[in-house]
């Protein structure tokens, strides 16, 4: 049939075969049957020279050190065994944080305060604050 029916507007038929994107964030499997019927691309997260491109053109006036920072900060906490890793957009979210912050740098405690950018949910952030952040003086140094 290629149609969809909204009850807000009723219902709406294709012209053309319509393609599908399924994207997933990993919070649970997908079944075999929607396997069977996709092609399965994994998208990792970009390199850091991308990553600090991306955040130099998202996050007007960020300081350039603060970019640099921040990015290396990003990929060293995606080694970690964290429940929810963070992607670009926390990475986004956290260098805007820290620019309305009036922030040219990271030290350890602007770090710690704004953990919930980054971290979505306790355990990571106790985590981060007590086994990840006292490891990265050279991430956050002047």
């Amino acid at each position: 049939d290629w149609q969809i029916t909204v009850p807000e507007i009723g219902t709406i038929k294709a012209t053309h075969i319509p393609s599908v994107v399924i994207t997933s964030n990993r919070t649970r499997e997908l079944s075999d049957a929607v396997r069977r019927r996709c092609l399965y691309l994994w998208i990792d997260y970009p390199s850091f020279e991308k990553e600090l491109a991306i955040v130099r053109g998202k996050v007007q006036g960020i300081d350039e050190k603060l970019a640099d920072q921040i990015c290396r900060f990003m990929h060293r906490l995606r080694e970690l065994q964290l429940e929810k890793t963070p992607g670009i957009a926390e990475t986004i979210d956290w260098a805007m944080a820290l620019v309305s912050l009036h922030r040219s740098k990271l030290d350890r405690d602007i770090v710690r305060d704004t953990l919930g950018v980054i971290c979505k949910n306790r355990d990571d952030m106790d985590l981060v604050a007590n086994k990840f952040l006292p490891t990265v003086d050279e991430l956050i140094a002047d």
